[in-house]
């Protein structure tokens, strides 16, 4: 998993699945660029992953995830549930803002 951490007026925290940079997914009229520029970070396993979102979840941050490994590690450290996932091209990903 690659994460990115974004400074704004609150953090936005960019996860996604490696392998799905450059990606552009589309179905319907949903579409997500999944650009390097936004998600191209640090490469982290899912332990880390799990303390990042939770640590984040506490100073009230945005949340950007992409990806089967990124959504996983987000519903194991509480920031979103199973039911909170869409799907574009039969990845998943979330947008949240705790």
């Amino acid at each position: 998993m690659l994460l990115k951490i974004h400074k704004a007026h609150r953090e936005v925290i960019a996860l996604c699945d490696s392998e799905l940079i450059g990606r552009n997914l589309e179905e319907g009229k949903t579409q997500l660029d999944v650009k390097e520029v936004f998600y191209k970070g640090d490469k982290i396993d899912e332990e880390k992953a799990i303390d990042v979102l939770m640590e984040k979840a506490e100073q009230e941050a945005c949340f950007n995830i992409v990806g089967k490994k990124a959504c996983q590690a987000a519903i194991k450290a509480g920031i979103v549930n199973k039911q909170d996932l869409k799907t574009i091209q039969n990845i998943p990903m979330v947008l949240s803002l705790l």
